[in-house]
């Protein structure tokens, strides 16, 4: 299959790539590497993704060139889909893309549908940033330092600095081969960890003030409303990362952040949006129960969105505590 979406690759001349709304580090490393490496091709490259992206991301290479709204789309040969498990994750425009003619499919999560006519899915790679890798690679297109800074923003974020189960010997040689390229380890560090803005601080606060623990104190939820966020003047990006704070409470197996979206017209005042976040400490798969949702992710991180009010969600989810054991152990 890589021969092959090679050959789609190196024959297109427009070529739209997209990643999931809400994107994380490997979301957006890997849309800003293989758009520079298309673009070192010759070929025209449109990235798209229809949330803003996180400040602690804003430093990458060429970020301001991913767009958050599409117009016409009938001109492109080839649409990329990033560190998507199905097409509906990149969100409203994921219908009209749908009809472009070729759609190549690169992930890495377990959940993946196996959508699209080529598709890179590998469950065993770190990051969707290691699939780009390999492929840029096995094009012959020389990784800069740009691409390097992507690839390994991607590698870092998704693995949790190296912390978590899916840090593979790949991993650690391709970071290697990053630095080689020019990338600075400190500098990368220093813009996704190092800085917070005040409201962030205040927000954390108050989704600490929200963590609600079970009554077999094996899983807890935290949450973060519009509310929290007018008030301390954030934004939905703030709340990224917060769930690991829940997750690290000690022995707790699942954590859960219920983050509540912007509400759609014509909905009950009861009845809104939200997304949730999943977390495990190992032993419990959360991939399985976001598929019950219709979302989908990894073993240790998955999540889903759903339309409730937010006391019934809380009542699913504390439920979900009573079948750890027999439901979604991992072995």
């Amino acid at each position: 299959m890589m021969k092959k979406t090679i050959q789609q690759l190196t024959s297109s001349d427009r070529v739209l790539l997209a990643s999931h709304a809400n994107p994380d580090g490997d979301a957006i490393g890997a849309l800003l590497a293989m758009g520079l490496a298309l673009e070192k091709l010759g070929c025209e490259v449109v990235l798209y993704n229809e949330s803003a992206i996180p400040a602690v991301y804003r430093f990458l290479p060429s970020v301001t060139s991913i767009r958050e709204q599409l117009a016409e789309l009938k001109y492109f040969d080839t649409a990329v889909i990033l560190d998507c498990g199905d097409l509906s994750r990149v969100g409203s425009m994921a219908d009209a893309i749908k009809a472009i003619p070729a759609i190549v499919n690169i992930d890495h999560h377990i959940t993946n549908t196996r959508f699209g006519q080529y598709q890179l899915v590998d469950v065993n790679a770190c990051a969707t940033a290691e699939i780009v890798y390999r492929l840029i690679r096995a094009m012959d297109i020389e990784i800069d330092t740009d691409m390097a800074t992507a690839i390994y923003t991607g590698i870092l974020t998704d693995t949790g600095s190296f912390r978590f189960s899916n840090t593979n010997q790949a991993a650690f040689a391709i970071c290697e081969t990053m630095v080689a390229a020019g990338v600075k380890p400190s500098q990368v560090a220093q813009h996704v960890y190092g800085t917070y803005s005040l409201g962030r601080i205040k927000l954390l606060n108050l989704a600490l003030d929200s963590i609600e623990i079970s009554h077999n104190g094996k899983l807890s939820i935290m949450t973060v409303t519009r509310e929290m966020l007018a008030d301390t003047g954030t934004q939905a990006e703030d709340a990224d990362g917060l769930i690991n704070y829940a997750r690290r409470i000690q022995d707790v197996k699942m954590a859960a952040l219920i983050h509540e979206l912007e509400n759609g017209n014509g909905k009950p005042a009861d009845r809104k949006r939200f997304h949730v976040s999943l977390r495990s400490d190992g032993s419990v798969d959360v991939s399985r129960i976001a598929m019950g949702f219709g979302g989908g992710g990894h073993a240790g991180a998955a999540g889903f969105s759903v339309e409730s009010s937010l006391l019934e969600l809380k009542q699913t989810i504390f439920n979900l505590s009573d079948g750890f054991s027999e439901t979604c152990q991992l072995n």
